[in-house]
């Protein structure tokens, strides 16, 4: 595949992903930040940190139409980072996968990256909405999650490469390794630093919901970007593109 088309298939699927992504935000994450700022509202006019006055709730609509109306388009923008990602990784791994086509390789690619940097990261340090963190605290969270993103990362290449040098039959002491390496570095990182003030119900069902507006990310892309791939590529035997 010519590196330019590469790079079109692979900005078009994060973009589509990414919308799709963005959509689906709006429509299950968006009611729970709703609820979860209006509690925090309310905190700030029991605390006296904001009058409870006709220009609060002017700039607050104005903040939030603004913040909603960008949600697709923020999508798109990460939708395209994270597909690049992705389309490198599937370049690069491709011939490696199982599946019989591109459409079930990328696929099944997306399902490995959905767990590998989002699931596992997110199980450690789960999404948590606007009433929960202290300010104090979000730069020392916001490192936290992105190095267990990246030590979960690295930690399944490695793991992959080394079962590649392994003999067909003890390949799955590739994933036995990653298993008992990311268990340890799960118990050895430290815990989030804040407390869970907000009402739980409110918690989980946010938290969910950004679980299963990701996962309609990796779904996206894998379906996309497969897609794509089989209808462009026209080599059978190509390791990526050139």
């Amino acid at each position: 595949m010519k590196s330019a088309l590469f790079i079109l298939i692979v900005i078009v699927s994060g973009a589509l992903a990414g919308a799709i992504h963005g959509t689906v935000n709006f429509a299950i994450v968006e009611p729970y930040l709703d609820q979860a700022i209006g509690i925090e509202n309310e905190n700030l006019f029991a605390s006296g940190e904001e009058d409870d006055n006709p220009q609060f709730w002017a700039d607050y609509e104005e903040y939030r139409v603004w913040q909603k109306s960008g949600q697709v388009l923020a999508g798109i923008i990460l939708g395209v980072a994270m597909g690049s990602l992705f389309g490198i990784v599937y370049a690069l791994s491709r011939n490696s996968l199982p599946g019989k086509n591109d459409v079930t390789k990328s696929v099944i690619l997306a399902g490995i990256m959905w767990i590998t940097i989002y699931l596992i990261p997110f199980l450690k340090y789960p999404a948590n909405p606007p009433t929960v963190g202290d300010a104090e605290t979000v730069v020392l969270r916001s490192i936290l999650y992105i190095s267990f993103i990246a030590i979960s990362g690295f930690g399944a290449f490695v793991f992959y490469k080394l079962s590649q040098k392994l003999e067909k039959s003890k390949k799955y002491l590739g994933l036995v390794g990653y298993a008992i390496f990311i268990i340890t570095a799960f118990f050895v990182m430290p815990e989030n630093p804040d407390e869970i003030t907000a009402p739980m119900n409110l918690v989980n069902e946010f938290r969910l919901m950004s679980v299963l507006g990701v996962t309609s990310f990796w779904i996206s892309i894998g379906i996309i970007l497969g897609l794509f791939w089989n209808k462009f590529d026209n080599s059978n035997s190509s390791n990526g593109y050139t």
